[in-house]
């Protein structure tokens, strides 16, 4: 088993418990992903390797893409499932049309420009292809709490970027489920809000045991995705 990779603020991994909320958020996404994709699939700035592994429950092949070397070392030290590739997401080391899915959960807002990535995933995607990506919904998301983004994205903004290159674009967006909801009646507040406000060692007790049990089923795909906390494109190529 690989050590656990440092917290940054730029990713995030499983099994901290002031990451617990935003780890349970991205393994949802993930896990919707999941139930749409097969065959081979590149999970692009696949990070600590989680997502790549929930993938394989319907992928034949996953293909874990990342910058980092360390990162990519660490997820196939912990997970041994994928094949790691160390790539940059504006020039992806795949032929044309050798892919049958990419996802791409909480990337474009690392990347300046995002269009590069855009055009190498229609170029190495087969006909027929499917990429799921998701990203923070500028509406909702605090703004500054991630000094690793160069953009946020509004709907629009992500419809403009994917259907230029994709024939078929749906925007969803990713929301809390009824638990959560409830959670922030009781705070009076966004759970976002609270978080961006106070360090987690200074929640109280309760609202940190809270956050603590919150798993992926907390979260929800809404077809409203105005204001959802994250955004998520299914985009399509044309049929085979």
């Amino acid at each position: 088993m690989s050590e656990a990779l440092p917290l940054t603020g730029e990713r995030t991994a499983p099994g901290i418990p002031s990451e617990n909320y935003w780890f349970r958020r991205h393994v949802a996404a993930y896990r919707f992903a999941a139930r749409i994709v097969t065959g081979t699939v590149l999970d692009a700035g696949s990070g600590e390797g989680y997502g790549s592994e929930i993938l394989r429950a319907s992928a034949r092949k996953v293909v874990s893409l990342d910058l980092d070397a360390p990162t990519l070392i660490h997820a196939r030290g912990r997970y041994g499932s994928a094949l790691p590739v160390r790539a940059d997401l504006a020039e992806l080391p795949l032929a044309d049309a050798s892919i049958d899915a990419i996802v791409a959960l909480q990337v474009i807002e690392h990347l300046a420009p995002a269009e590069g990535f855009v055009c190498e995933a229609r170029r190495v995607l087969r006909p027929g292809g499917t990429l799921v990506i998701s990203t923070p919904n500028r509406a909702t998301f605090p703004a500054g709490l991630n000094p690793f983004h160069v953009h946020e994205y509004s709907g629009p903004e992500v419809h403009e970027l994917f259907s230029g290159a994709f024939s078929d674009v749906q925007l969803l967006g990713l929301a809390h489920g009824a638990s959560l909801r409830w959670l922030e009646r009781v705070l009076g507040e966004p759970i976002q809000a609270r978080l961006v406000r106070t360090p987690y060692a200074e929640l109280p007790p309760a609202l940190r045991a809270a956050l603590r049990a919150v798993t992926a089923r907390g979260f929800r795909l809404t077809r409203r995705p105005e204001r959802a906390l994250d955004l998520v494109a299914v985009c399509r190529s044309g049929k085979p």
